[in-house]
């Protein structure tokens, strides 16, 4: 067994080298604020990252909102609304909101919003979350109608989460890469700079309508991207800056014990996994392309290991395509124990007795993916390990040149199966399989408003996903957010940073 070791003395020395930190500088307002990984565009429907879903519920609002505590759905811009059929739904709209930009907010921003994005052809990063969407129409200045492609019962949820929405006159001219520069939302924070990937300066709207989201009491967020978490604990300690995330658990055990920082761990929805090429779109000397090997993968993983080792916190080791959480998630599937010499004979059965070489990718914990492709070196699999920039592999991806990566998906923090297995598993640009029955079983479930016949099918795909081995899920998630003594904030399970939600003490 692999035993993995930490360097905490950089950390120590930080701590013997470093007076206490400058505490956030309440009078100037002003909370400082690090981003790891580059936001490659601000425009919410333009990015997938979970940095882009942080601004996006910090700029923008959507038409509902759902409690994280009590997962109850409320009205933001939205005050009611109404399934008028199967596909067709209502909703009335918040009278008196603005844009940070002066534009009155109505219907025709509803209507301009959902049209444009529900177009494949504008290029929406993430299609599962709009292309569900056929169009809107509007009734009246502040009643729209959203109509459906076809039944769609996790709708309420989606538009609590990634459906924002977007100024119509001030988007028709600026479009994606305008919006992305200078952003224009209804949200608790309007967006005063935009350095691309690099800076970004958020300041309280102060004329914030009555959002179920509260209303913001930091007056600024200057966030700055830092890659190197080092470099962001230096920061920390000198006090430039006041809150880092997404700490590594090792280095956030340390500062736990350092009275000037508090460390909060928290639960998310974020699953990781290994996803391999099934549909051979990366060649024909592809070898996922075999069951036996994909089953060696899952077998090579000492998944426990890497949960106890590395992730530590609240993560739990996964053997599903999707969040427990999840509605239609279900548990009863195919688990494969760590078992490395099982995966060396299946291996030799699949024809590589002596193993192969392959091209291992990944974008982020390069820790976590040197670890899995030690695993996977330890039974002949040698990896040429690569890591790239989020957009990068993710466009690779896309084009079906990627035989094997290291890859997680945080849902948009929706509680829904669709929102994970539908995305990947139903023959899009990011499908990896290409299994036409579980598309079919998907279909089904994605669109029944029987909640135990949508059970039924996304279990079918679930459990043929698994025998199948197309993937390797491995853990869950867990975050680790490290704050001075004067930021008051407690982290929800849905891995969004909401800067609504803190304060000074």
């Amino acid at each position: 067994m692999k035993t993995f070791l930490f360097k905490t003395t950089a950390i120590a020395a930080l701590a013997a080298s470093t007076a206490l930190p400058a505490l956030a500088d309440k009078a100037s307002g002003t909370l400082n604020v690090a981003f790891t990984k580059e936001l490659e565009n601000v425009d919410s429907y333009f990015n997938s990252s979970r940095e882009g879903v942080v601004l996006q519920r910090a700029i923008w609002d959507g038409l509902i909102y759902r409690d994280p505590e009590t997962n109850e759905y409320i009205g933001n811009l939205a005050t009611s609304w109404e399934w008028i059929d199967d596909t067709t739904l209502e909703l009335k709209l918040r009278e008196g909101v603005t844009f940070h930009n002066g534009e009155a907010f109505n219907a025709d921003d509803v209507v301009f919003t959902v049209n444009y994005v529900a177009k494949e052809e504008n290029g929406v990063k993430t299609q599962r979350n709009v292309n569900w969407m056929k169009s809107a129409e509007k009734v009246d200045d502040y009643t729209v109608r959203i109509l459906l492609k076809d039944k769609f019962p996790a709708a309420i949820e989606f538009l609590s989460g990634p459906v924002s929405m977007y100024p119509n006159e001030y988007y028709a001219e600026a479009g994606p890469s305008g919006m992305g520069l200078k952003p224009v939302g209804t949200g608790p924070y309007k967006v005063t700079e935009v350095v691309p990937g690099q800076h970004f300066v958020l300041e309280a709207n102060e004329s914030y309508h009555d959002s179920p989201k509260g209303q913001p009491e930091i007056a600024k967020i200057d966030i700055r991207t830092i890659p190197d978490v080092n470099t962001q604990m230096a920061e920390l300690f000198s006090g430039s800056l006041d809150l880092i995330w997404q700490v590594p658990s090792d280095q956030a055990e340390k500062l736990a014990t350092m009275d000037q920082f508090t460390v909060a761990n928290e639960s998310t929805m974020r699953v990781g996994y290994l996803q391999m090429d099934s549909a051979g779109r990366s060649g024909e000397d592809n070898p996922f392309t075999k069951l036996k090997v994909r089953q060696a993968i899952n077998h090579a993983i000492n998944r426990q290991e890497l949960v106890d080792a590395l992730l530590k916190g609240k993560s739990k080791v996964v053997y599903t395509p999707c969040f427990p959480s999840q509605f239609g998630c279900i548990q009863d599937v195919t688990e494969y124990e760590y078992d490395p010499e099982k995966a060396k004979a299946l291996l030799a059965e699949a024809g590589y007795p002596d193993g192969f070489t392959i091209e291992f990718y990944a974008y982020r914990d390069r820790q976590y993916a040197e670890a899995i492709a030690s695993y996977l070196n330890a039974v002949g699999i040698q990896t040429d390990f690569k890591m790239l920039q989020y957009s990068a592999l993710r466009e690779l991806n896309m084009n079906g040149e990627v035989p094997i990566s290291f890859q997680t998906w945080g849902s948009y923090s929706i509680n829904d199966a669709s929102a994970m297995v539908s995305q990947f598993f139903k023959h899009g640009a990011l499908d990896s399989t290409r299994d036409d029955e579980v598309l079919e079983w998907l279909n089904v479930a994605d669109s029944s408003t029987n909640p135990d016949e949508r059970i039924e099918y996304y279990t079918k795909a679930i459990q043929k996903i698994t025998q199948e081995a197309y993937w390797a899920p491995m853990f869950t998630y867990n975050t680790n957010y490290v704050f001075t003594g004067d930021v008051d904030y407690t982290p929800t399970p849905d891995e969004v940073l909401r800067f609504v939600d803190m304060s000074w003490k």
